[in-house]
């Protein structure tokens, strides 16, 4: 496996995008751990509810609203990710901004468009 992937913002709810996310990352081999509001699994993917220090996350890739991802910003430029994918609906000048100044690449996309293209 490579490229682990921390999903934020996961959803136990099928037609949430995150699951969606989550199911198609796994299908393409990548390695992926979740944080959500709610305890459970997709896929085979548990759903952590607090911040866990994950150890070699690539990218995170988030489905959180701008106001939500606040009190993720300290937690994820401890992570250290190489990048951090704001899918629609998540982009953040601020963040992105406080990820450049700590040296990881940030890029509005969408995760499920780059993984169906080959471009993840």
């Amino acid at each position: 496996m490579k490229k682990r992937t921390l999903v934020l913002g996961a959803s136990l709810k099928s037609s949430r995008y995150s699951n969606i996310a989550i199911k198609r990352l796994r299908d393409n081999g990548i390695e992926t751990v979740a944080i959500g509001l709610q305890k459970g699994t997709v896929a085979d993917v548990i759903i952590e509810t607090e911040n866990i220090f994950f150890e070699d996350v690539d990218t995170v890739t988030l489905y959180l609203n701008p106001e939500r991802q606040k009190s993720y910003y300290e937690y994820i430029v401890h992570l250290q990710p190489r990048r951090v994918i704001f899918n629609p609906g998540t982009e953040n000048i601020e963040f992105m901004e406080l990820l450049k100044e700590n040296g990881i690449e940030s890029e509005i996309a969408c995760t499920l468009v780059l993984l169906s293209t080959k471009q993840y």
